[in-house]
């Protein structure tokens, strides 16, 4: 397989080279994307910038990840700016660039998140449910939308709605470990609300999987079967460290926090792979106990 990667040098980005061979990466640093494991190529690419033709042509396939991190700020308005223009107008770049190339990627598998549900209550969401309201939820349209455009050109396309990805080196689990550690751990406001997550070998064989599998079009629920409640994830994450998890974290503290990144921690998304298991795709990690054990690197 043939791949181009952008955001190559990501928490996900990483993950997903190293299981290709002589993958073109594309990122701002160049340098570092070079080292990975299974990056045969590296140019440099931001989303403010046309891509570079050669980096495209003639690949089976085009990954892109590249985006600033939703949850790397407060969601203010200059951070709102700055994740809108990195992921929709970086992803209309892209596009345009598979539209100006002699030989086009076949296949676009772009990531997008399942905060395009918005916030659901116990509702189970497969591909097919609506969207749902607020930024995130507005931005993942968007997102999709300009990602879609290749379609027009011929180009299957495939949108990675991942939930929370847990794996080591980085991601969400980097930081939700550390209060547990210190021993001052607990769940974010009631815990009744509904996490979608995925292990870091399942975000990477469903990109893989989505990549390699014709019949895969459209939206694509990254995540595990069985989604669990904010309660279950952090009792989860505390048996792993063998800490308390006793503080919860009230909904108004939070907020005063992290501002409305607070209404993202706090979202119910009961999030189902429908089409993944649908195509055949098998879980390595259903189990949330043992993906935050692998995750967390704890022994069983």
């Amino acid at each position: 397989m043939r791949a181009t990667v952008t955001g190559a040098t990501g928490f996900i980005g990483r993950a997903l080279c190293a299981r290709l061979e002589g993958a073109v990466a594309l990122a701002r640093d160049p340098e570092r994307a070079l080292r990975l494991p299974g990056v045969g190529s590296a140019e440099r690419w931001d989303a403010e910038s046309e891509l570079p033709r050669a980096a495209i042509e003639g690949a089976d396939v085009m990954f892109h990840l590249a985006g600033e991190p939703i949850a790397g700020g407060r969601l203010g308005a200059a951070h709102r700016r700055r994740v809108w223009a990195s992921r929709v107008d970086g992803t209309r770049r892209v596009v345009d660039a598979i539209a100006r190339a002699e030989a086009p990627p076949k296949v676009l598998v772009a990531a997008s998140a399942v905060g395009f549900y918005g916030s659901r209550g116990d509702e189970v969401l497969a591909e097919d449910a609506p969207a749902g309201e607020g930024f995130v939820a507005e931005l993942c349209q968007a997102w999709e939308a300009e990602a879609r455009g290749a379609e027009r050109l011929g180009v299957r396309v495939v949108s990675l709605r991942s939930g929370i990805v847990l794996g080591r080196g980085g991601g969400a689990l980097a930081r939700m470990a550390t209060p547990f550690r210190l021993g001052v751990g607990g769940r974010l406001g009631s815990g009744r609300q509904w996490v979608a997550w995925v292990h870091l070998d399942d975000e990477v064989g469903l990109a893989l999987h989505a990549a390699a599998t014709p019949s895969i079009r459209g939206p694509l629920n990254v995540v595990a079967p069985a989604p669990a409640t904010n309660a279950e994830l952090t009792r989860a994450l505390a048996a792993a460290l063998r800490r308390p998890a006793i503080l919860p974290v009230p909904a108004l503290a939070l907020r005063l926090a992290v501002g409305h990144l607070a209404d993202e921690l706090l979202a119910s998304q009961r999030v189902v792979p429908a089409a993944a298991l649908r195509s055949g795709y098998r879980f390595r990690f259903g189990d949330l106990a043992a993906a935050v054990r692998d995750a967390l690197g704890v022994p069983d």
